[in-house]
């Protein structure tokens, strides 16, 4: 198998040999499961899983379900170790022990929360302590901060980023502002929270920037939503430097749902961390803890190994990937915005493999009632699958100001058709004289 340095774009082999370098009609055969009626331009919500990983799914699958006990006790622990290796290379992590496979992100997050709960219940944090987290924070991800927070009787604040956003520097000063407003009146914050790219809107956040100011003011603990992060975004846990980070794997790296890691940087408190989950590894280390949490399907957790195999056909492997995936949204994002006449939620520096494309505002998106009616309009009367925005104008705006979006994306299976076909569908609903309140009569 091919021996990875993701932080130089380079590849070495080891027994195998490279790989044949796929054609264009061996990607297409790779999704042709996917419905070839839709033009599916949403890579972001589920991510995508090749033909070739989904049948090295299924050969997980039987070996377990022809012989569990041998499964379990031979082949299940030491599959997940080589996960678990693979995924201390590709993000630059010292210790294997500070890798874990998790479900998802959100599983992720639940396991940091539950530790940060502990410290209020056993007093090392104090009531009314607090914690920071985006407002474009992913809606579960918040739900959790404040469900384990609040009901410790710790703080939640939210840092209210701008959008659309003109440069990094515009979320650096707005997270600083925060950061100050959150320790006012003698308060501690004991937990920041921050999207490595935020979902929606989604933009390139400056973790490294903002771990280094957290780490001046005092934040406690540091944790990395990075759920879009790995196989879309370089990531270096050691150079941003965050006692947390999560990332989906099959989001943008080709694993079939669902399968995370949880980055831990080894210090005292990584003993501290325990799956939600207590089943009979509890106490061995939440690497240990996580690769059993009960029976159930691990699968997706083990075929890492074959998507390495599958990326390295790539021009460039991984490396090459995230890069044509960047240029090529930016490339369809900024033909959208001219067709339509409208603007880029952020620059393209800040956009990785999706992008926000200003609505039209004939379309009149006024709620995100209107959003999710447009997205499913576009469904089923255009087969175009794309994520729908709704801005809310800030006071003292006027009327013709964009207040929708759509969230683009571009992974291997996509084709310029696919944007050619939204471009159309739009230019089609501002001809006919469409608003999305229509859809609501």
């Amino acid at each position: 198998m091919a021996s990875l340095h993701p932080h130089n774009g380079t590849t070495t082999t080891d027994s195998k040999p490279k790989p044949e370098p796929i054609t264009e009609s061996e990607i297409r055969s790779e999704f042709s499961h996917h419905d070839p009626t839709i033009a599916r331009i949403n890579n972001g919500s589920f991510g995508c899983c090749p033909a070739t990983i989904i049948a090295a799914q299924n050969r997980h699958q039987l070996l377990f379900l022809r012989q569990p006990d041998h499964f379990y006790f031979n082949t299940l622990k030491p599959s997940i170790l080589r996960t678990r290796r693979l995924i201390q290379t590709l993000i630059n992590a010292d210790h294997l022990d500070e890798v874990s496979i998790v479900d998802n992100a959100t599983t992720a997050a639940a396991i940091v929360l539950q530790n940060i709960t502990w410290s209020f219940f056993t007093s090392i944090f104090n009531p009314g302590d607090a914690a920071l987290i985006l407002h474009y924070a992913y809606g579960a991800v918040k739900k959790s901060v404040q469900a384990y927070i609040t009901r410790a009787g710790g703080h939640v604040i939210e840092v209210h980023l701008p959008f659309p956003v003109r440069s990094s520097s515009d979320i650096v000063f707005e997270f600083q502002k925060a950061l100050h407003m959150g320790k006012a009146n003698g308060r501690k914050i004991r937990l920041a929270v921050i999207d490595h790219i935020t979902s929606m809107p989604c933009v390139i956040i400056p973790v490294k920037e903002l771990v280094r100011m957290c780490r001046d003011e005092g934040v406690d603990r540091i944790f990395i939503d990075g759920a879009h992060a790995i196989g879309n975004i370089d990531i270096d846990v050691k150079d941003i430097g965050a006692d947390f980070y999560t990332s989906n794997l099959h989001k943008w790296l080709f694993c079939p749902p669902s399968a995370a890691f949880l980055y831990c940087k080894m210090s005292d408190e990584l003993s501290n961390l325990h799956h939600p989950v207590v089943s009979h590894e509890y106490g061995n280390g939440l690497a240990m803890e996580s690769a059993w949490i009960g029976t159930r399907d691990y699968s997706a957790q083990l075929v890492l190994p074959e998507v390495m195999e599958f990326v390295e056909r790539f021009d460039g492997g991984i490396e090459g990937i995230m890069k044509r995936n960047h240029e090529k949204v930016v490339e369809m994002a900024e033909m959208l915005v001219e067709a339509w006449g409208t603007e880029l939620g952020a620059p393209p520096e800040m956009c990785a493999s999706l992008a926000m494309v200003g609505l039209p505002v004939s379309l009149g998106i006024k709620s995100d009632g209107d959003a999710l009616r447009l997205r499913k309009h576009l469904r089923e009367c255009f087969k175009v699958e794309v994520p729908i925005y709704y801005r809310v104008p800030v006071e003292g705006e006027v009327d013709s100001i964009i207040t929708g979006y759509a969230r683009i994306s571009h992974q291997v299976y996509n084709v310029v058709e696919d944007y050619y076909r939204l471009r159309d569908a739009v230019n089609k609903l501002v001809k006919d004289g469409f608003t999305c309140a229509l859809l609501t009569k």
